[in-house]
């Protein structure tokens, strides 16, 4: 997530954040696992994330995860996630075991949103828990 907290650092604006993803009641169970995710982005607590021991994170092509328990941990201390100020517009897709989450993400620091980035996960969920996740991101 370095390269998101790169780039949202590079530009200034306007507005404070939005809140996190809710819960939504048609979700499949691969889709509440990846909500849960990003509402965890938003949130900073990976209590209700569901990661495998082994699972790992792309972000633009680099590794930034390496296990279930970093990529817990990164969510509720990494300091490239507590400029996130808000998910918005959630459009979730599922086919097989793959989730694929695009949405809008705001950020800044003390209210002042800095940058909206535009996100693309995919999430391999084969068995209830999070194997892999790749993100693309584009600013807005």
């Amino acid at each position: 997530m370095a390269i998101l907290s790169a780039a949202m650092a590079a530009s200034l604006g306007g507005a404070p954040g939005i809140a996190g993803a809710a819960t939504h009641s048609a979700d499949s169970d691969r889709a509440a696992v990846a909500r849960a995710y990003i509402d965890a982005l938003v949130s900073h607590d990976a209590s209700a994330v569901r990661f495998a021991p082994d699972a790992t994170r792309v972000e633009a092509g680099l590794q930034t995860g390496y296990s279930g328990p970093q990529l817990s941990r990164d969510l509720e201390h990494g300091v490239q996630y507590q400029v996130i100020q808000g998910i918005r517009d959630i459009q979730m897709t599922e086919t097989g075991d793959v989730v694929t989450a695009r949405y809008l993400l705001d950020s800044g620091v003390a209210g002042i949103r800095l940058m909206t980035v535009d996100i693309t996960e995919t999430f391999d969920i084969p068995d209830g828990t999070i194997h892999t996740i790749v993100a693309t991101i584009a600013p807005v």
